[in-house]
Parts: structure tokens; sequence; C-alpha cells
């Protein structure tokens, strides 16, 4: 599912995320896309994809443990989690 997304989405969001100041547009109001990393609108607008395209892939990118979630006001914002992905990596490189 990883490994071989359809259109490459999932890969390109998790890329984009390692650098989200540089790689999407800046947010609405005083939130910081380094600390709590970038809405599903973000996403949507860097990619160039429909917001609820964003959603399902950063959705499934959580529930998968590869992205942190947070809540600030009610946005949901998204970032990398950077322990949980090194464990992924480490199971597909042992042939997993």
């Amino acid at each position: 599912m990883l490994r071989h997304p359809v259109d490459g989405t999932r890969l390109n969001i998790l890329e984009r995320l390692k650098d989200p100041a540089a790689c999407f547009p800046p947010p609405r109001g005083p939130v910081d896309p380094v600390a709590h990393g970038v809405d599903a609108d973000a996403v949507a607008a860097g990619l160039g994809v429909p917001r609820r395209v964003a959603e399902t892939h950063l959705a499934l990118l959580a529930a998968l443990g590869l992205l942190r979630t947070s809540q600030v006001r009610r946005r949901t914002y998204y970032r990398r989690d950077e322990v949980r992905i090194a464990e992924v990596a480490r199971m597909f490189e042992k042939g997993w």
C-alpha cells in the first residue's frame, strides 16, 4: 500500500512533510507548520488535488501511524512521525 501507491500521492505527502514550510502554502493562522504540521487545505493546495482527496490520504497515513495529528481550534494538523517511519522502513528493508 505504501511502497506502490497508485499515483504516489501518499509518498509525495510524506516527502513534502519533511520540510512543510517550504513545500506547502503558509498557514492561515498563527500555526507553525514545523511544530504543528499542515492542515488538509494546505496539502490539497500544495498537491493540486481536492481537499477530500488530501483528507483521505492524510487519514490513511495517520491511521498507519506515519503521521501525528494535533488539533488547533477546529482544524487538524498533520506532521511526520519520524520514529514510526523509520520502523516501517526497517520492516521493508528486512523483506517484510
